[in-house]
C-alpha cells in the first residue's frame, strides 16, 4: 500500500498526517517535521514490547536518539497521577523546549503524552504515532489532549497540535478484535456526520473491516483523517462546526463515567451513544431520515460492536451530563445527525436533562 498524506491546514501550526504501511520512514519524517536530534518516546506496557524497538530503530536511522518512558496501559490510568509521573519522567530525562514528545500508542497514551507536552516547560513539540484504529481516525488528529477527572471524561486538558501524525497500519495487526471494533465506532461517527457516501461504503465493507483486512482499513483511515482535517482546519478550538465531531459523545461519555472507566471501550461507548442520541432525536421530530437509528444500529452490529448498552444508574448519567464540556450556562449543545452526512447542533435546556437520561435508560 502506498503512503497517503493528508494536510491539516492551520497556518503556522499546519502539519501532515501520514497513513503509511508501517514504521519505516518515521524517523526521517520526525527529523523533517521537528529538526530534532533527540526525543522522548512515550508508550505503554502493552505497545512497548510490540512496536517500541521498531520505532526507536527508525528514529536512530535518522540520527535521532530517544529516551523511552512507559506508562501503564488502559483508560483507568488516564488520570492526574499518570500525567504527573510522566512529567516527572520528562524532566528527569533532561528535555528542553526543543525536545519532541513522540506518543507511540492508542488514545490514552496520545492524550496523556500530548498534555504532558503542552504543559512541561510550558510547551514541547509533539508527534503522534497512533497504534490503534480509534487513535488513527480520531484522537491523534486535531490537538485535543488531557485526562479524565472523577466527575467526567477529559475534563482536564489543552489544545496542543502535533508537528506530525504517523499512522502505521501494520500496528493494527496486533490490535485485539475488540479494540479494532472500538475504532470502527469512531469511523461510523465520522461517516455519519459528514459523508453519506462513506457511510454507504462502510455498509459494503463491514465484513472486511470487522475481519481487519488491511486494504479496507487503509481506505477508511485515510478518508476519516481527511474529514477530520477539514473540520479542524475550519474550527480549531471547537467554537463552531468542530462540535459535530462530538456526535455520540454526549451519551457515550456519560455512559463511560456512569459505568466506570474501562467497562466500555471509548469507541463502543460512542457507537452506543450514536444510537441513543439518534433515537432521542427521532422522538423529538428532528430527523429527516426516520430510519437512521435502525440503519446505524445494523451497521454497528455488523462491525461487531455492542448495540445495547449495559444498565447504568440514571443519577450517575445525569451527574456526568451536568459537567459535560459542551454545556454553556443553562444549556447543553448536542450534535445531531438529521440525515446521513448532515449534522446540526441542537441546544437543549438543562431542565430537560432528566428527560434525556430517561430516554436513554428506557
Amino acid at each position: 500500500m502506498a503512503r497517503r498524506v493528508v494536510s491539516v491546514a492551520l497556518a503556522e501550526r499546519s502539519y501532515e498526517v501520514v497513513v503509511a504501511p508501517g514504521l519505516e520512514g518515521l524517523g526521517e519524517a520526525v527529523a523533517h517535521a521537528t529538526g530534532a536530534r533527540r526525543v522522548a518516546l512515550v508508550t505503554d506496557d502493552v505497545v512497548a514490547p510490540l512496536w517500541a524497538v521498531q520505532a526507536e530503530a527508525s528514529l536512530a536511522e535518522a540520527g535521532i536518539a530517544s529516551t523511552r518512558l512507559t506508562l501503564p496501559a488502559g483508560e483507568e490510568h488516564k488520570h492526574l497521577q499518570t500525567w504527573a509521573t510522566l512529567v516527572d519522567g520528562l524532566l528527569a530525562s533532561g528535555v528542553d523546549r526543543r525536545t519532541p514528545v513522540v506518543a507511540l500508542g492508542g488514545g490514552v497514551v496520545g492524550d496523556l503524552a500530548g498534555f504532558a507536552a503542552a504543559s512541561a516547560l510550558r510547551g514541547l513539540p509533539m508527534v503522534q504515532v497512533p497504534t490503534t484504529l480509534l487513535a488513527m481516525v480520531d484522537s491523534s488528529v486535531g490537538g485535543k489532549t488531557g485526562f479524565n477527572h472523577a466527575r467526567g471524561k477529559n475534563l482536564v486538558g489543552a489544545f496542543h497540535q502535533p508537528r506530525l501524525v504517523w499512522a502505521a497500519l501494520e500496528t493494527l495487526a496486533t490490535l485485539p478484535a475488540r479494540e479494532r471494533g472500538a475504532g470502527l465506532g469512531e469511523v461510523v461517527k465520522t461517516a455519519l456526520i459528514a459523508d453519506a457516501a462513506l457511510l454507504a461504503r462502510l455498509e459494503v465493507l463491514a465484513p472486511a473491516l470487522a475481519a481487519g483486512e488491511p486494504d479496507a482499513l487503509g481506505e477508511v483511515v485515510a478518508r476519516c483523517v481527511a474529514i477530520k482535517a477539514e473540520v479542524v482546519a475550519e474550527d480549531e478550538r471547537e467554537g463552531g462546526r468542530r462540535a459535530i465531531l462530538n456526535a455520540g459523545h454526549t451519551a457515550g461519555h456519560a455512559l463511560e463515567a456512569a459505568l466506570g472507566y474501562g467497562t466500555l471501550l471509548h469507541g463502543e461507548a460512542v457507537a452506543l451513544g450514536l444510537i441513543a442520541e439518534l433515537s432521542w432525536a427521532r422522538d423529538e421530530g428532528l430527523l429527516e431520515e426516520a430510519d437512521l437509528p435502525e440503519r446505524v444500529t445494523r451497521l454497528v452490529g455488523a462491525l461487531g460492536l455492542p448495540v445495547v448498552a449495559p444498565a447504568a444508574d440514571a443519577s450517575a448519567l445525569g451527574a456526568a451530563l451536568e459537567v459535560d464540556k459542551k454545556s454553556y450556562g443553562n444549556r447543553l449543545t448536542l450534535p445531531i445527525t438529521v440525515a446521513a452526512g448532515r449534522t446540526r447542533l441542537v441546544s437543549l435546556a438543562r431542565a430537560r436533562l432528566p428527560e434525556l437520561v430517561a430516554s436513554w435508560t428506557a
